[in-house]
């Protein structure tokens, strides 16, 4: 397990550097262009707030492999009158997962309705902010705004915006070879997100049913990365300084990733979906908090390992794993959660899968821990580790 993290897993700390340096530059080139040609604030425009923020593995200390992935969200700015609405339309949002509508207040649809034309869609008689709107806005005008960013960043790298329907857009960034040490190229994911105050954000639901429905599309999923990331920072502090938590994290996703490689589909996009990076990190939160910090020393890393295997098998056999974040009232005081967060309603990351899945997924996760050892020999050929292609 050492050697498959050492030679494998972990990212060079000088790479991840320059990488996270070179793509803070490009995104912030970008979004400036952005916000100075975008549509002039007011009333009735929709418009970027000027910043972005940085989320994800990358981020957070446990990214594998290649710093060559990134998650940034672009907070946007927009009219008054939405009100966020939890749990709004719950039979039409997606299981598993916490959703929030924005409807305009009564009547503000007729003073505003050039903006309610361009961004809102109907549901159940009210006028909602629609995701899908606001991403296709979004996509486009980060396109136009590319032009200024190329020319200002040609000597430095190449630039390019891909899009996928109902995705947000991806940067792609080559660095010149005279530019840099580290020349890998890197893709961005650049996510429009909806401000709610105490550093959360509503960010636009994967796709799921049918295309153009007005239920999903009207509905809005929230992001609280940031305090993930406060809540690491002060697992941290209480932390021996060899801990290994976030080596567990990294292993784990790296031997859910190998043993893919010898599932048959339908099979193997479940159990990428139920083994989601942010499925380990919620049950390594939670076992984290458990038992003392000290047992979290590195030379303990097999049975700590094994013990978040052990805890993930039990969540998936009783088909429960809670959101950490929603309505948790066990989190530290010391991690101070806004009372959004505190308030919102439980949500079980496991409630859309069903039962022989998980059981499934339970079987397959002790298998892979037990035959570990062969598993990383069968799949470590360079073959193997090449990533597999984004659609």
């Amino acid at each position: 397990l050492e050697r498959f993290h050492a030679r494998q897993l972990r990212v060079s700390p000088h790479v991840l550097g320059h990488s996270k340096a070179h793509v803070g530059r490009v995104v912030a080139e970008l979004v400036r262009a952005a916000k100075a040609q975008g549509l002039q604030p007011g009333p009735l425009a929709l418009s970027l707030r000027g910043d972005f923020v940085r989320i994800g593995s990358a981020y957070e200390q446990h990214k594998v492999r290649s710093p060559d992935c990134f998650d940034i969200l672009v907070p946007l700015r927009l009219p008054p009158h939405l009100e966020p609405q939890p749990r709004c339309a719950d039979e039409l949002g997606p299981c598993g997962a916490f959703v929030c509508g924005l409807r305009a207040r009564n009547g503000w649809t007729r003073r505003c309705r050039p903006f309610a034309e361009g961004f809102c869609v109907e549901l159940q008689g009210r006028s909602h902010l629609s995701s899908g709107l606001v991403l296709r806005w979004f996509q486009g005008h980060l396109q136009r705004c590319l032009a200024a960013v190329r020319y200002r960043l040609q000597e430095r790298c190449r630039v390019s915006l891909s899009a996928c329907p109902g995705q947000p857009p991806t940067l792609h960034i080559v660095p010149c070879s005279d530019y840099v040490c580290c020349h890998i190229s890197m893709a961005v994911r650049l996510i429009p997100a909806i401000p709610l105050g105490d550093a959360l954000y509503l960010t636009a639901l994967p796709p799921e049913g049918p295309h153009g429905s007005a239920g999903p599309e009207a509905l809005w999923g929230l992001n609280a990365s940031r305090h993930e990331q406060r809540l690491l920072g002060w697992l941290k502090e209480q932390a021996p300084d060899a801990s290994c938590h976030l080596k567990c994290l990294q292993i784990l996703k790296g031997l859910r990733d190998l043993r893919r490689h010898g599932l048959e589909e339908p099979f193997c996009s479940q159990w990428g979906r139920v083994l989601s990076s942010y499925v380990l990190k919620t049950a390594l939160f939670s076992l984290l908090l458990q038992g003392p910090m000290e047992a979290w020393d590195e030379r303990f890393l097999v049975e700590r390992l094994e013990d978040l295997v052990l805890y993930l098998r039990d969540c998936l056999r009783k088909q429960v794993l809670m959101d950490f974040f929603l309505g948790n009232t066990s989190i530290p005081e010391a991690v101070a959660l806004p009372r959004f967060l505190k308030e919102a309603t439980p949500v079980n990351l496991l409630s859309s899968f069903d039962r022989p899945t998980l059981d499934l997924v339970a079987f397959q996760l002790i298998s892979t821990w037990i035959q570990a050892p062969h598993i990383i020999r069968m799949y470590s050929s360079p073959r193997y580790l090449r990533p597999v292609p984004t659609p």
